[in-house]
């Protein structure tokens, strides 16, 4: 019989082997990465998730998915795998930012899992507390609440991987080993697809090897090199893509071998400080002055080259495991160094995210040496490993809770980012964004100007002030801004894009037709330009060019609202109405609650003399829409001159033609002529006449002869007390949407 003492001994064993085999512990962990990165739960979306995920085209077009792995349409560099796992999550969460995050968190903490294993498989002592404090440490915050950076979680879940099972098969398991190999070379190509600084993968395969003392003769080499030919392969791309599509050239990015050296040597001193000091951890840090003539400059340089002396002659007493850790850190924070030029070093050298890899180094060799110093103290103060090692992850969560607040939506991240670093341009120039988008024009004109007063060349600002001034319809004063933007920049698509419609807005639409073009050869593939083009050459008459742009836009991206209702007017133009109303509906499918599509429909429908279906769309256009001046004379023109007794409305024309007279702004002969024939409707003859009289006149001083005669002919039927019935509802073309 077993007594109620012996109970909760057998209880307690049960938990212990699940605490020996490490079930609770990986829950542990996990639990504690959910719990500290709560804040994240219910964060948005910030910087560059825009770019990656809610206006990325790639993730809903019908053929997006291979856009993303076999073009350059990617909005920022080749990372087809992170973008794949953004277009199937678009499927399943849409635009609710919880389900992005949430799969972060995920990630970050099963790779904190594999760290974990990793270490194991390495033998390193204290795995699951260097474990612990990489998954919450603060400074792996960006990498993880930032859902832009869901390459950096992702890559790393693979690069784990693909370490793991090279392990397996340098430890020669049973047949088939092989297998492990091409797993592992597998796990590698999946980590260079979600982000190309994986590419240092080759010199920790060289250092495992190095650390578990197997010999690298040149059979192992071997072994390596498609490692090293994928990572270069890869690198290459990055390389060009920034250089040629992320705009890493000019001044900016022209940096010598010895500054380049300088910024590196800091970087990695600045790296470790963060690690081990995680205070002021900011998104955007100030941007250090480079002087190679400087010996002071030389300082940081120096120091790593001691430390690097140090170790290699320590090695006798600490073993290959000092160098390994610092190895491996240098070695997996080189491509962000700064010897490569990245187009984020025009704002800072540093940022947390980019070592979100390389930490897994001094993480594991200061847990090897607090586990180490932990033991000594074991049998005389067995308490003093878990008080201090829960003291030292509850600082880190604390820290880390904290830190996700700074990413709860784009305002806060800038007013944070400002709090610790005041001459971020780049915070300046994005709170000015969101400013614009809300309406308080002044706020985001000061942050503009802040941004540039900080960095005269920063052409975003320079275009982003030109918006500003457009707004306020400063339209010689915004081409001025989006000029020396291009100035700066004169690849910069969005300037020539703006300035383009500022020409438009200026009348001069000769030379808005060649910004327009301009961007077209830039960057063929962004269908608005090519909606923008075929615009202004509508406005110029040249209608058959226009469709050809209207047409390209719609290849590329075939969800365009707009392109579809221009190609509309384009075809209406040409007086293919039956093409006209196919486009129309097309553009009222995507954008329903879009009153000018609404009514373009209407009026296509109406020409065709589908009269019902076109009241249906004028009705729906005003209920979007009230104060609509075209819609109003639109509807009151059916109301008042159908010819089907059921459709005609008199009353209903008379108030809606006099609200478009009055919404007008100045006087029109279709608009006063509209509201005669409503006169007419209702037996108000003599009103009509007088009205329609005063039309006639306006459309003689327009020299508008046809206008003159029609208008003629139903003033002879009013003076008859007989109202006017339009059979062809021939009125007034419909107007495009806005270049």
């Amino acid at each position: 019989m077993t007594s109620s003492s012996q109970a909760p001994d057998e209880n307690w064993g049960w938990l212990r082997v699940l605490w020996q085999r490490g079930w609770l512990k990986g829950c542990l962990l996990v639990v504690a990465v959910f719990l500290a990165y709560q804040p994240a739960w219910h964060a948005g979306f910030i910087w560059d998730d825009d770019v990656y995920v809610t206006q990325n085209p790639l993730l809903t077009a019908p053929d997006g998915l291979k856009r993303i792995w076999f073009s350059l349409n990617a909005p920022s560099q080749y990372f087809p795998l992170t973008y794949t796992t953004f277009r199937v999550e678009r499927t399943f969460w849409g635009l609710n930012p919880a389900g992005y995050h949430g799969v972060n968190i995920l990630l970050h903490a099963v790779n904190a899992l594999l760290v974990w294993r990793l270490l194991k498989r390495l033998s390193v002592p204290g795995g699951w507390l260097a474990a612990a404090i990489f998954a919450l440490h603060p400074v792996q915050v960006e990498s993880v609440a930032w859902i832009t950076e869901r390459k950096n979680v992702l890559s790393l879940f693979f690069y784990l991987l693909a370490l793991l099972a090279w392990i397996e098969f340098v430890e020669k398991r049973p047949k088939p080993w092989w297998r492990f190999y091409f797993l592992s070379l597998i796990f590698y190509l999946l980590a260079l697809f979600s982000k190309t600084t994986a590419c240092t993968l080759p010199a920790a395969l060289l250092l495992v090897l190095w650390l578990k003392e197997k010999p690298v003769g040149w059979f192992r080499l071997a072994q390596v090199i498609p490692f090293l030919v994928l990572g270069a392969g890869m690198g290459l791309v990055t390389v060009w893509w920034e250089r040629y599509h992320q705009g890493t050239q000019g001044a900016l990015f022209s940096y010598g071998l010895p500054e380049r050296i300088l910024i590196a040597s800091h970087a990695i001193w600045f790296y470790a400080g963060k690690l081990v000091w995680p205070v002021d951890l900011t998104f955007s840090y100030p941007r250090w002055t480079i002087n190679a003539a400087d010996p002071l400059a030389y300082g940081w340089l120096g120091a790593g080259a001691g430390l690097g002396a140090a170790i290699y002659f320590a090695r006798r007493f600490t073993g290959r495991g000092v160098g390994v850790a610092a190895l491996f850190y240098v070695a997996t924070l080189s491509p962000m160094l700064g010897f490569i030029m990245l187009y984020t070093f025009r704002y800072a050298f540093v940022a947390d995210h980019y070592q979100y890899v390389a930490s897994i180094g001094p993480i594991a060799l200061a847990a090897a040496g607090m586990t180490r110093a932990f033991g000594s103290f074991e049998k005389k103060k067995p308490f003093l490993r878990p008080v201090l090692g829960g003291t030292l992850l509850l600082a880190l969560s604390v820290l880390t809770w904290r830190q996700c607040g700074m990413y709860a939506n784009p305002e806060t991240l800038w007013r944070e980012t400002l709090a610790r670093n005041p001459n971020s341009f780049l915070a300046h120039n994005n709170l000015g964004n969101i400013y614009f988008r809300i309406g308080r024009m002044d706020e985001a004109m000061e942050h503009y100007q802040k941004a540039l007063a900080i960095h005269p060349q920063y052409e975003l600002a320079h275009n982003n002030l030109g918006l500003v001034l457009l707004q306020r319809e400063r339209v010689d004063e915004a081409i001025i801004q989006y000029q020396k933007a291009l100035e700066i920049q004169p690849q910069y698509v969005e300037a020539h894009d703006n300035l383009g419609e500022a020409l438009v807005q200026s009348g001069r639409v000769d030379e808005a037709i060649a910004q327009f073009q301009m961007v077209v050869e830039i960057h063929p593939e962004y269908a608005k330009a090519h909606d923008n083009l075929g615009n202004v050459l509508l406005q110029k008459g040249r209608v058959d060019e226009a469709i050809i742009q209207y047409q390209k836009a719609l290849e590329i991206q075939p969800d365009l609202a707009e392109a579809n209702n221009n190609l509309g007017v384009g075809f209406l133009q040409k007086g293919q109405l039956n093409e006209a109303i196919v486009y129309y509906q097309k553009a009222v499918q995507l954008q329903p609650r879009n009153a000018a599509f609404q009514n373009n429909l209407g009026y296509a429908l109406s020409q065709k003399g589908e009269v019902r279906e076109a009241v249906a769309h004028y009705q729906e256009s005003l209920e979007i829409q009230p104060q609509n001046a075209i819609t109003c004379k639109n509807l009151a023109w059916i109301l008042a001159t159908c010819p089907e007794a059921s459709i005609r409305n008199g009353t209903k024309a008379v108030t809606l033609a006099e609200q478009a007279v009055r919404l007008s702004g100045s006087p029109d002969p279709i608009f006063i002529g509209t509201l005669a024939a409503a006169y007419a409707e209702v037996g108000r003859f003599p009103e009509a006449v007088a009205v329609a009289e005063r039309a006639q006149q306006l459309a003689a001083a327009q020299n508008n002869t046809a206008l003159v005669n029609a208008l003629g002919e139903q003033i002879e039927r009013y003076q008859t007390g007989a109202p006017f019935r339009d059979a062809g509802q021939t009125d007034t073309p419909a107007y495009p949407g806005p270049p």
